[in-house]
């Protein structure tokens, strides 16, 4: 998918592959019950959860991939060892296929991130 133009999340959703529609609003529901005190957003391109104007977390449905954002290398320092088999750049965790979505990983990282303020890279 191309750099979004979407305006909200719903916006976003609509025009994301049909095959990957369910995955991605079932990560943000996800997102919207674990992050409390963060707002959604439509930043870069995608969604993004943002905590006192800082964005922490995003996803996005790439060309190859979805992908997940986890902004606070804290929170990746925690959950080293169950990161450490994913598909992951700097920040960047890749699912090539839908399916491959570890929706239990992404809700404990977001539980992580969603306890306590840490410095987002």
């Amino acid at each position: 998918m191309v750099r979004s133009t979407a305006k909200d999340v719903e916006s976003y959703l609509a025009e994301v592959p049909a095959d990957r529609r369910e995955v991605l609003a079932g990560l943000r529901g996800l997102c919207r019950r674990e992050l409390a005190g963060f707002t959604e957003v439509m930043a870069y391109g995608m969604p993004v959860y943002e905590r006192n104007g800082v964005a922490e977390i995003a996803f996005a449905s790439q060309k190859q991939y979805i992908s997940f954002y986890l902004m606070r290398a804290d929170v990746r320092e925690i959950f080293a060892d169950r990161l450490a088999a994913q598909d992951m750049g700097k920040g960047c965790l890749r699912f090539r296929e839908p399916q491959a979505v570890d929706l239990a990983l992404l809700r404990d990282l977001l539980r992580a991130t969603a306890a306590r303020p840490g410095a987002a890279c």
